[in-house]
């Protein structure tokens, strides 16, 4: 690259954090959730608005010479890689808790059937598959029954429900719901790929995932110690810090040799972390958070954002199709679930919204399934916005809910005994 390209990517990345950060910004005062507010501000940057508005400046900035779209693209995966990383040590810590009763009959609710509905209506949506008929099911199944594990977490930490039976029920429930569906999504991408054409290779694929998480969480974290003991003895906070991103790197490359899905290997290499409960982690693991939330995770959702050109990609029709279809069978099959467990229906009805809650996780799956060519661009844009209002859906429910009855998710709100 010459100076003035090296100019334009470095603008094109001032843009988009600003963008990212204006966004978040303001929808946070709003008491919305702030990833949402970094899609927007991605939008407004992308073809659906500055590229009506001045298509040759959004040409400039964003796609001025050839090199350019695959340095975004490595800050877009950089991100993406980071987030997964963030979630993996933080879904033990977060989702510990809660009544094993509700959780199984959550999980049932808002994983089992609504993975199944969603593998069998995939049919319905035909005509956005780019490639494998089975990769395109497995996605659509996801798509029906991810939760977002942050954007729930976050509208809990603005209400002051974190701790609460009903928060540590619903984060339960989506931590073993997503340890599934990303071990799916694997299964996916490998399907896609080639390496899964047929019984046997699903079998081999499932095997290699299943395998990399064993060994990762049951023979890497004594590697590790064994490391630091003898090799890297007592360090210090910062050097901490470079050797657990070092670690989120190996397990990607690992992956990526291994063709395991890499994202999914992020998720892993954050659990392995999460098994270091040691105070001197805490900083540590904090400081990762930090520059990642607010620097390479608000690039990355700037960037889909910026990938959506809702004047070319939006179908109402199939989008509203998908929305509707899915909420309801997630509002059903969770209410219900719930009611099973003897949770009365205005509560059951609670869970349900928030387990519906899709947020980054189905933006994640729509950057992976898009990247893989397994969904067009059509249905990219639809998961996209399926999470952004599930998301903005939950949050002011459960802020509605909460006004009216400070305490009602405080209570275990279980039908008395006839």
């Amino acid at each position: 690259m010459n100076d003035s390209e090296l100019a334009r990517f470095f603008l094109s990345l001032v843009l988009l954090l600003v963008g990212a950060l204006a966004g978040g910004h303001l929808f946070e005062r709003l008491k919305m959730p702030r990833v949402i507010g970094e899609i927007v501000g991605g939008i407004a940057l992308g073809p659906s608005v500055l590229g009506n508005i001045a298509p040759e400046a959004h040409r400039w900035l964003f796609a001025g010479f050839p090199a350019q779209t695959a340095l975004l693209s490595a800050f877009y995966w950089f991100g993406l890689v980071l987030l997964m990383f963030i979630a993996g040590f933080k879904m033990q810590a977060d989702g510990a808790a809660g009544s094993r009763h509700i959780v199984l009959a959550l999980v049932v609710g808002a994983l089992v059937i609504p993975f199944a509905l969603g593998y069998a209506g995939a049919p319905l949506f035909a005509d956005t598959r780019l490639g494998d008929p089975l990769a395109f099911k497995l996605v659509m199944g996801i798509a029906v029954a991810v939760t977002s594990i942050p954007v729930i977490s976050r509208i809990f930490l603005d209400l002051g429900l974190m701790g609460t039976p009903f928060a540590c029920n619903v984060i339960g429930s989506a931590t073993i719901q997503d340890l599934v569906l990303w071990t799916i999504l694997a299964v996916a991408t490998a399907v896609q790929s080639g390496d899964a054409a047929d019984a046997t290779g699903i079998g081999r694929v499932v095997a290699t995932t299943l395998a990399f998480v064993l060994v990762s969480l049951f023979f890497v974290p004594a590697g590790v110690r064994a490391l630091r003991r003898w090799i890297i003895g007592k360090s210090s906070e910062a050097s901490l810090t470079g050797y657990s991103m070092l670690l989120c790197l190996i397990f990607v490359a690992a992956a990526s040799l291994l063709k395991v899905n890499i994202v999914f290997a992020a998720l892993v290499a954050g659990l392995v972390l999460a098994r270091f409960p040691s105070r001197h982690l805490a900083p540590v693991k904090q400081h990762i958070a930090d520059i990642s939330i607010w620097f390479f995770v608000p690039i990355y959702f700037a960037l889909v954002g910026q990938r959506l050109d809702l004047a070319q990609q939006f179908d109402a029709t199939l989008t509203l199709l998908f929305i509707v279809a899915s909420t309801i069978i997630k509002l059903a099959s969770c209410t219900v679930a719930a009611r099973a467990a003897n949770i009365d229906w205005a509560k059951a009805l609670d869970y349900g919204i928030a387990m519906n809650t899709r947020g980054g996780p189905g933006i994640v799956l729509a950057s992976v399934a898009r990247a893989a060519n397994i969904i067009d661009d059509r249905m990219f844009t639809a998961l996209v916005l399926a999470s952004i209002l599930t998301s903005l859906a939950t949050g002011l429910w459960l802020r509605w809910r909460f006004v009216r009855n400070p305490m009602l998710f405080s209570e275990p709100a279980r039908l008395p005994a006839e």
